[in-house]
């Protein structure tokens, strides 16, 4: 845990810089269409580091998350499926599945078939809870839904998580940051389990017979 607690040391220190506001974008960007790390931990850290300004992180965390959905809206509209290949998906598709097992091509259906009912609220849950928000943003893409309710669906999602997250900071900072400091070890360990058990989490439930909607 001994580079852990350096990262997270050295993520504080930023909280005084513009590197960490372009970090805390480009990650929440990232992790909202490809990147496997969630933007929370780095949000808590800069908040941590500057209380006062923890709810302007959470802008820039939503407005990163949101704007790297749509980039990975695009991607499933776009680039996610190639006709040239004889499985029908592109060079992407197919290296994401061969790298991340527990992203297969049987979860993006299973989003799909979801949002035929219910694609506000299958955005909304997946910006807000830990299930993987990028696979629900591909496979919006994938299902061609109306782009506008997806953006409207993430603001709200991402929005409700990330601004939470800077409340807690805001008017108990000094105690998160007494907790986080004596408990470090057993945060990432948390953290690590909800993160890895959310990919799993969502295999199950996209699983499930969708209900009819008519």
């Amino acid at each position: 845990m001994n580079w852990l607690r350096k990262l997270y040391d050295w993520t504080l220190s930023l909280a005084d810089s513009t590197y960490g506001v372009i970090a805390l974008f480009f990650v929440s960007f990232a992790e909202s269409s490809f990147f496997p790390i969630p933007a929370d931990p780095l949000l808590l850290a800069l908040a941590l580091g500057k209380i006062k300004r923890a709810f302007y992180y959470a802008f820039i965390c939503t407005l990163g998350s949101v704007v790297g959905g749509m980039f990975g809206y695009f991607i499933g509209e776009y680039i996610w499926y190639d006709s040239l290949h004889s499985s029908g998906f592109s060079d992407i598709a197919r290296f994401i599945f061969d790298n991340f097992p527990w992203i297969t091509p049987e979860a993006f259906e299973g989003a799909k078939a979801w949002y035929k009912c219910y694609d506000f609220y299958a955005i909304f849950i997946a910006a807000f809870t830990p299930i993987p928000y990028k696979i629900f943003a591909i496979a919006a893409g994938m299902a061609k839904i109306n782009l506008p309710t997806f953006i409207l669906a993430s603001i709200v999602g991402r929005g409700l998580r990330f601004y939470m997250e800077s409340a807690l900071v805001w008017y108990y900072g000094p105690t998160v940051k007494k907790m986080m400091d004596k408990y470090f070890n057993w945060f990432v360990i948390i953290l690590t389990i909800i993160f890895i058990s959310s990919y799993f989490v969502v295999g199950h439930l996209l699983n499930f017979e969708v209900p009819s909607c008519s």
